[in-house]
């Protein structure tokens, strides 16, 4: 049987060895980037109070941590978005189109009574498979 390898990759999140998770697995070519919000290695969530801000940040960590995976954006096929107030759905859309519009991996976005800290507005999570790449839209 052949094994496919895995690597972790940590974001630097002390709560990450603490409580053992990744920031990101790859498995051969799959990366698979976990529930991503706002908090700082220091523990402060940025942008709080700001749906669009947070929704940034949180891509561009998932962006970063695609990197290092060896992953590009244009390879993610699934992203989960969680929030807190449905109703500010186009703010947390606004800030994803800038980083997914021409991409289109196909989306969830679901509200959720709460996430890890009361000032978390948005969780997402993703999905890459790395190789792949967008063909065309069809309709």
């Amino acid at each position: 049987m052949n094994l496919l390898r895995r690597e972790n990759f940590s974001s630097g999140a002390p709560l990450e060895e603490k409580a053992g998770y990744s920031r990101a697995v790859k498995v051969g070519n799959l990366v698979f980037v976990g529930g991503t919000t706002t908090t700082t290695p220091e523990g402060v969530v940025e942008a709080e109070g700001d749906a669009y801000l947070q929704t940034k940040i949180v891509l561009q960590k998932i962006e970063d941590a695609l990197q290092k995976a060896a992953a590009k954006l244009s390879e993610v096929y699934r992203v989960r978005i969680y929030v807190t107030d449905i109703t500010r759905a186009q703010e947390y859309i606004r800030a994803y189109s800038e980083f997914f519009k021409s991409i289109k991996p196909v989306i969830t976005m679901a509200e959720v009574s709460a996430l890890a800290r009361p000032a978390h507005l948005v969780e997402i999570e993703a999905e890459a498979i790395i190789g792949t790449y967008v063909v065309e839209n069809k309709r």
